[in-house]
């Protein structure tokens, strides 16, 4: 991998993993019972909550050391896609002055799934558990 293209992927691994660390962090702080009952009143499973809050909470640790990249950026995917679908999509692109848009969502999505076809990069601890990227 050259040098800029491990660079560029070290950027987006991180700062999706800080984006997605926080928002987990922020879940819990509140409980996950709250989290579960404001899944629950959008109109989703309770459970939904807890799986999210976990997801990001270990899946953003996770990620910003490069262990187990294309799973995480596999479930992140289909958080941003959950998040999109279910409850930003009638808001529209950029929101409206009770909601923002699903505009961040898709910036998220677009990187979740960028890391899960390129993999974490020189610099992610998957590089010792994969025989091929650890000599490129």
């Amino acid at each position: 991998m050259r040098l800029n293209t491990a660079v560029s992927v070290l950027i987006l691994r991180i700062v999706l993993g800080v984006t997605f660390l926080v928002h987990g962090i922020m879940k819990f702080t509140m409980g996950l019972d709250a989290v579960a009952g404001m899944f629950a009143g959008m109109g989703l499973p309770g459970f939904l909550g807890y799986a999210v809050s976990v997801i990001e909470l270990v899946g953003g640790a996770a990620m910003i050391l490069g262990l187990g990249t294309r799973v995480v950026a596999f479930l992140f995917a289909c958080v941003m896609v959950g998040a999109i679908v279910t409850v930003k999509w009638s808001v529209g692109f950029v929101g409206n002055e009770d909601m923002a848009g699903y505009e961040f969502d898709l910036a998220l999505l677009a990187i979740s799934v960028s890391l899960l076809l390129t993999g974490g990069g020189r610099w992610a601890l998957d590089r010792f558990f994969d025989k091929e990227e650890h000599f490129s």
